[in-house]
């Protein structure tokens, strides 16, 4: 059932990926971002790993899509009008796609025990919050704090770019 499970939530969260590109009204496109990364959080649960789907509900879900939506609508931007494709974005596509695709298939060979049929189980004995607060502060402290002044200089110029102009 556990596997079933999983790839139920694996279609579905890709299928709400590729609402988020496909649909036009950004409104819908954001809350089709939402549903995907609730369906991330479901494959996250079927994997066993309840504290990185209650991350995902809480930061993403939550927070980051809220402020998403909060700038959707500060901008008060509408529905993208349909363009004709040009042949080099369908190439320069391709061209991603087919890179993130070999690199995937590349990694998850390199795996180990990717050549067994039985799956690699974690140590039970660990604490995955404790594990996921050594690694972000001991290991990865400085892209850490990175990322959170890119994240005040989005906000910060979300914030200036949405200002009307006072004549």
């Amino acid at each position: 059932m556990q596997l079933a499970l999983f790839w139920i939530f694996s279609l579905l969260m890709l299928l709400f990926a590729a609402g988020v590109v496909l649909l036009r009204n950004p409104v819908s496109s954001a809350m089709s971002l939402v549903m995907s990364f609730v369906a991330l959080a479901a494959v996250f649960v079927t994997l066993d790993a309840y504290f990185i789907a209650v991350v995902q509900v809480l930061v993403y879900a939550g927070a980051v899509m809220v402020l998403f939506l909060f700038i959707i609508m500060l901008l008060d931007l509408r529905e993208e009008k349909s363009r004709r494709v040009r042949l080099s974005a369908w190439v320069g596509g391709g061209l991603v796609v087919g890179g993130f695709v070999s690199a995937l298939v590349q990694v998850v060979s390199s795996l180990p025990g990717a050549d067994s049929t039985k799956p690699a189980v974690s140590n039970p004995e660990a604490n995955d919050v404790a594990l996921v607060g050594f690694a972000l502060f001991r290991d990865f402290n400085f892209p850490f704090q990175i990322i959170g002044v890119l994240l005040l200089v989005a906000t910060v110029g979300v914030v200036l770019l949405s200002r009307k102009e006072l004549k």
